[in-house]
């Protein structure tokens, strides 16, 4: 199949989940990222509102502001850039929709950080492969967001893909332009990537994934949710 009979393909797999299953891989992927260091010590993180059968991270988004985190939505930009800008979102934010009918926060000069200053972002997507190929919509918005880590692997963020474990296909084909993730979380685990670009910047042995050192806390996520 070519990308875009794979885009069909998969959008129609996750759209058939059940909203019963959706739930259920909601609170899978929530209990899975909420003790892992890198989220733990991510201050600034880029969240999306599921759509189209995307895998749901409304109870993680929630479990971040609880912890006082500072959280933000993808919003399209006026103008012809093609980039993402990413406002922050609190709850009782106001949302309207975009070209696509996708809610997200009005961007204003106060309310929006750079690309290269958030900590972690938290990708959906179509499918994926083990190396982090990631298919999109096709829009190519995040790609040209964040195009500078072809220059700069070792740069911020951390590119988190989420997903279905269904999504996930044996190989994708890829352009120059595709930007590979670092990992991706599913319903059924973390898959580090195995892309060369990745390999610089993403291992379990990095810190950034590993438990803290005495004396860093984890506590306050640890207990705001012992479900």
């Amino acid at each position: 199949m070519n990308r875009s009979q794979l885009r069909r393909v998969m959008r129609a797999r996750r759209r058939q989940l059940t909203p019963q299953q959706q739930a259920l891989a909601a609170r899978r992927l929530m209990r899975l990222l909420r003790r892992q260091p890198l989220f733990v010590r991510s201050r600034h993180i880029a969240f999306y509102l599921a759509s189209d059968g995307e895998i749901n991270p409304a109870p993680l988004l929630e479990l971040a502001w609880r912890a006082g985190k500072c959280c933000y939505l993808p919003a399209l930009a006026r103008g012809a850039d093609g980039r993402l800008r990413f406002a922050r979102y609190r709850p009782g934010s106001r949302l309207r929709p975009n070209r696509y009918g996708i809610p997200e926060p009005a961007i204003t000069a106060g309310n929006c950080l750079p690309a290269a200053a958030l900590d972690l972002v938290l990708l959906p997507l179509v499918a994926f492969d083990p190396s982090g190929a990631r298919l999109g919509m096709g829009g190519g918005y995040y790609d040209r967001t964040f195009a500078f880590k072809q220059r700069l692997p070792a740069q911020q963020p951390y590119l988190l893909g989420l997903a279905h474990q269904c999504q996930q296909v044996e190989a994708l084909a890829t352009a120059h332009w595709d930007i590979p993730l670092h990992a991706v979380a599913t319903d059924g685990g973390l898959i580090p990537c195995t892309a060369s670009a990745n390999r610089r910047n993403f291992s379990p042995g990095d810190r950034r994934w590993q438990s803290p050192k005495s004396g860093e806390r984890l506590s306050k996520l640890a207990i705001l949710d012992s479900r």
